[in-house]
């Protein structure tokens, strides 16, 4: 089989390339292109070690070195943690893409050599390569990206004043800050087509204002609110009547959360 080093050479340089702008948008570092390419254009000569004798040891040790090189070129040192953690990042983005690739081998090939995918003396266009491994990593990138909203999602419960307690799915609004003025109260939003069995008769009126609109908003006196083992009944539940809740989501937490329940 016939390898060419300059076409093996290009590929490295693409990959290294799309990987280090890959953790450049996801770490917020904001590298230039200049950097990226001089850090890509490192990492590309690895292929050199393909015509070195090396054990798989040294090998090993080398890449890392190699990364960490890379990482160095293209986002500079600051400290100790934001040089590791560009290295760990530039290594997970590596799996995802290797993890890729090798995808592609199990699907279009009977062997693969590095990059070069064989199937009865096919190979794997290239331009296939170059095109969809930037699709990939931007798919990667946009996942990871929509699955830190996640990590403000909490099972909450609350008790009503009847005594009967529901569980809703709920969301950490860090920009929700309403507090009704009188009972100094803070508010949270629950859809209010879960609140059935719920006695709706006696409610408060809290003032509200958002960025183009104000108004009231109809709140009613709960017991209590409970979240991760801890309880408070420092809370009104205002009822939202139009579907503003997305995602799964039934509840709207308030910001005094992260101080009092968190």
């Amino acid at each position: 089989m016939t390898v060419y080093l300059d076409l093996v050479f290009f590929l490295n340089l693409w990959f290294d390339f799309l990987l280090l702008l890959t953790v450049s948008n996801t770490l917020k570092r904001n590298a230039s292109l200049k950097r990226l390419f001089l850090g890509a254009l490192l990492g590309s000569f690895s292929y050199f070690t393909l015509f070195i004798p090396l054990s798989t040891v040294f090998l090993f040790i080398f890449k890392i070195l190699l990364a960490f090189l890379m990482c160095i070129i293209t986002f500079g040192i600051k400290d100790k943690t934001y040089t590791i953690q560009n290295v760990s990042y530039f290594y997970m983005t590596s799996v995802v893409l290797g993890g890729f690739l090798y995808f592609l081998s199990l699907e279009f090939s009977e062997s693969h050599d590095g990059l070069l995918f064989t199937y009865q003396e096919y190979s794997i266009p290239y331009l296939f390569l170059i095109i969809f491994s930037p699709v990939m990593l931007y798919v990667y990138y946009r996942q990871r990206k929509d699955a830190k909203k996640y990590m403000q999602h909490y099972q909450i419960k609350i008790t009503f004043l009847n005594g009967k307690t529901k569980e809703f799915s709920s969301f950490l609004d860090t920009g929700n800050h309403l507090q009704d003025p009188i009972t100094k109260k803070y508010v949270i939003l629950v859809r209010e087509s879960l609140l059935k069995g719920v006695d709706l008769s006696k409610v408060l009126y809290v003032p509200y204002h958002s960025l183009n609109h104000q108004g009231v908003m109809r709140c009613i006196k709960v017991d209590s609110i409970a979240l991760n083992e801890k309880r408070s009944k420092n809370y009104l539940v205002g009822i939202s009547e139009g579907d503003l809740l997305r995602d799964g989501i039934d509840c709207v937490l308030n910001s005094y959360c992260l101080e009092e329940l968190l």
